[in-house]
């Protein structure tokens, strides 16, 4: 079987998650950042992955616009779906719903939230300013130090996705 994980990334975390994944799916896997390619072959494909990341409740342009593009052939496909971001537990949940299409989220063999890294270096100063003020006004979280990166995937929700997807 083929498996087609498109994505994009933004920072690099998304095309780290899915690189990772790709190591623990059977079969042929093909990567596709969506932000380089914009037509993609889905027919040789057998199950498509699709993933992105999430800034501020909204997944980045180019997955959306491969979703809505590609619905109908989707639809007949083992798909998964996955984002990546610094929420988890049912903010995370909430956002993974709120990215995809309702038909793409029923028809899902798998949907899971990878977590998410912030790459302050490669953040411009008002991205850095924007990420300390929402942490303090998150009781949840501390004060983020912009001096250090941070990143909290998880291995056991990729582990469990491709568990999923290879049908064990």
């Amino acid at each position: 079987m083929n498996t087609l994980i498109a994505y994009a990334s933004r920072y690099g975390c998304t095309e780290k998650c899915a690189a990772i994944l790709s190591e623990k799916l059977t079969g042929k896997v093909d990567l596709c950042n969506l932000k380089r390619v914009k037509d993609v072959d889905l027919s040789q494909y057998d199950k498509v992955i699709i993933g992105g990341p999430v800034y501020i409740g909204k997944i980045q342009k180019e997955v959306k616009e491969f979703c809505l593009k590609n619905l109908s052939v989707l639809k007949e496909k083992k798909i998964g779906l996955f984002i990546c971001g610094m929420e988890s537990g049912d903010r995370a949940e909430a956002q993974l719903n709120a990215c995809f299409p309702q038909e793409l989220l029923f028809h899902a063999a798998a949907r899971e939230f990878f977590g998410g890294e912030f790459k302050f270096k490669k953040m411009n100063p008002m991205e850095r300013f924007m990420i300390r003020m929402v942490s303090r006004m998150d009781e949840s979280r501390s004060v983020l130090d912009t001096n250090k990166d941070v990143s909290n995937i998880s291995e056991e929700n990729i582990n469990r996705f491709a568990r999923l997807m290879n049908g064990v």
